[in-house]
């Protein structure tokens, strides 16, 4: 499978497409946003490297996973920064490499920018510590901060 990562805002089409992902994945059961108030935020990424980044993994043309950099996803943390956030892959590509290289190409962005290390915020640890990442801090039973290494 051949999997394209681009620009989100070379596609804008996706725009909507992501911001509902990530509003279904991550928000849906919150009142802090809505997926038209992420899709303003998503808006906001367009340099190719510069915080905010997002990005967006194509198979045959399709948009079918994203993953974006931004300088803080945890008021309550707002030391840490930059942080990798909203990492998803549609359920059909995943355990198929999609979100494994979008990671690793959002951790090459990071690097071009003189980026040393990213957080993230997962219930996950698992799929990202076989990336490198360690667990900076768990914050309770089933959620941790973690710390990736970009170089």
């Amino acid at each position: 499978m051949d999997v394209q990562i681009v620009n989100l805002f070379e596609r804008p089409d996706d725009l909507l497409v992501v911001a509902g992902w990530i509003y279904r994945e991550f928000w849906r059961d919150t009142d802090v946003h809505t997926a038209e108030s992420l899709a303003g935020l998503l808006g906001q990424a367009v340099e190719e490297e510069e915080i905010p980044l997002s990005l967006v993994a194509c198979v045959e043309g399709k948009a079918v996973g994203t993953v974006n950099l931004v300088e803080n996803d945890d008021d309550a943390r707002a030391h840490l920064r930059p942080w990798l956030a909203a990492l998803y892959v549609e359920p059909e590509y995943r355990r198929r490499g999609v979100g494994s290289a979008l990671v690793g190409e959002l951790q090459r962005r990071a690097e071009a920018m003189g980026i040393g290390e990213l957080y993230l915020g997962t219930d996950n640890p698992g799929f990202y510590e076989r990336l490198g990442a360690v667990v900076h801090e768990q914050v309770n039973p089933e959620f941790c901060v973690m710390r990736l290494d970009v170089q």
